[in-house]
């Protein structure tokens, strides 16, 4: 790494975590003017994944924020164009390869041509195209003459065995989408829906002129904005961007270096978030395991002391907390964690434990809260690290 200028602020471990909280929305008042919208804007990006408990990650993302908006407004939060009728120069935004597949607020549109170009110049994917000019020419012709298609509706998406298995079309669509050829406009039943570029991206940002290290020195500054305080790692994990690619930009970032106790790493902060103290209500309420508080494995265990790994893929015999356990935030930590089902009417905690007995009270909220939230009326708790702790839940449970 090259030379840093000593750093001129020093944070304590707690100014640092409330930083971050307040950077991802969970201390003081949410804005709730802007909505689902903001909410995008603010974090810039957010994770996308198939699992679907209480609902899909990119639900769960604003509701942990905003509490109980409705899930189709979600949907047509990132999704909608605007009114009907309304031409896409109105699109909100897009889905792209961010810190994983990620829906991007739509202003973002440039910053990844730097990607895009590397993808280009790769040449392929891990799929390998049979006729690749003559697949994809016939990808292009039909958006341009039909409109906005799901891989079905282009000609298939496998050729009948393995979901892994891809069809040609199905190739040279998401061949497209990493080129920038086409852009995945919305989701439409889990499947994205593929546009031409001229269509879903507003004429002022449609354009990839923007050179690489610029494109980089913009997500490098978001990506701090977002955090609030981060390292390295954290910074470039973001995104996933390589280590070196924040080295070269991030003098120019308008980051400045502090010092974080208990770190031991250098780190850099967003100006914005050192003018003011974080002060304000803490949000309690459960997360999604891709939520990007906490999709940092590392930097969770650094700012909040709680490991946490997501269980879904490994056998059932070897789970410790459950297949898609959700951190508690309550009182700007994490003090618990649940994997939730639904049972009809019932919101089950089929498995729960908490890091603290006074963590009781802030679990019972925050299923109740989930409960409504997907419909149903009731909350019962099959296990939990300890009897003491299902009894103490339940209590006061039953006491709200």
């Amino acid at each position: 790494m090259s030379s840093l200028p000593p750093p001129t602020v020093s944070l304590s471990a707690d100014d640092a975590r409330r930083i971050a909280l307040r950077a991802q929305g969970f201390l003081g008042a949410p804005d709730r003017r802007g909505g689902v919208r903001g909410v995008l804007r603010h974090l810039g990006a957010v994770q996308l994944d198939t699992i679907s408990v209480l609902a899909r990650s990119h639900e769960l993302v604003p509701y942990a924020r905003l509490g109980a908006v409705g899930r189709d407004t979600v949907e047509k939060a990132y999704w909608s164009t605007g009114s009907d009728g309304v031409p896409p120069a109105r699109r909100n935004a897009f889905e792209y390869w961010s810190h994983a597949a990620c829906i991007l607020p739509i202003e973002e549109w440039p910053h990844f041509a730097f990607r895009r170009r590397a993808r280009r110049a790769r040449g392929h994917r891990w799929h390998v195209l049979q006729d690749k000019e003559r697949s994809t020419q016939a990808v292009l012709d039909r958006l341009k003459a039909d409109g906005p298609l799901t891989s079905t509706e282009l000609g298939g998406a496998k050729n009948g065995g393995e979901w892994f298995e891809w069809s040609e079309t199905k190739i040279a669509v998401e061949w497209l989408l990493d080129t920038g050829e086409v852009v995945c406009s919305e989701r439409r039943g889990w499947k994205r829906v593929y546009d031409l570029p001229e269509r879903a991206v507003p004429d002022a940002l449609l354009h990839d002129d923007m050179d690489d290290a610029e494109c980089l020195r913009r997500l490098v500054a978001l990506a701090g904005r977002s955090l609030g305080v981060g390292t390295r790692a954290d910074i470039a994990d973001y995104h996933r961007l390589k280590g070196e690619q924040v080295d070269a930009v991030i003098a120019e970032s308008g980051l400045v270096p502090v010092e974080v106790e208990g770190w031991g790493k250098p780190a850099w902060a967003d100006p914005a978030a050192l003018a003011t103290a974080p002060r304000g209500r803490h949000r309690t309420t459960l997360l999604s395991p891709f939520d990007s508080l906490v999709w940092d494995r590392p930097r969770t265990e650094r700012i909040f002391a709680f490991t946490h790994r997501l269980e879904a893929y490994v056998p059932k015999p070897k789970r410790i907390h459950g297949y898609f356990a959700m951190p508690l935030l309550a009182g700007g930590r994490l003090q618990g964690r649940v994997d939730p089902a639904r049972e009809g009417s019932t919101l089950v905690a089929r498995q729960l434990s908490l890091t603290t007995p006074k963590a009781a009270r802030p679990m019972a909220e925050a299923l109740r809260e989930a409960a409504g939230w997907v419909g149903c009326d009731t909350v019962r708790i099959e296990r939990a690290g300890s009897a003491e702790e299902a009894a103490a839940v339940t209590a006061e449970l039953a006491a709200l």
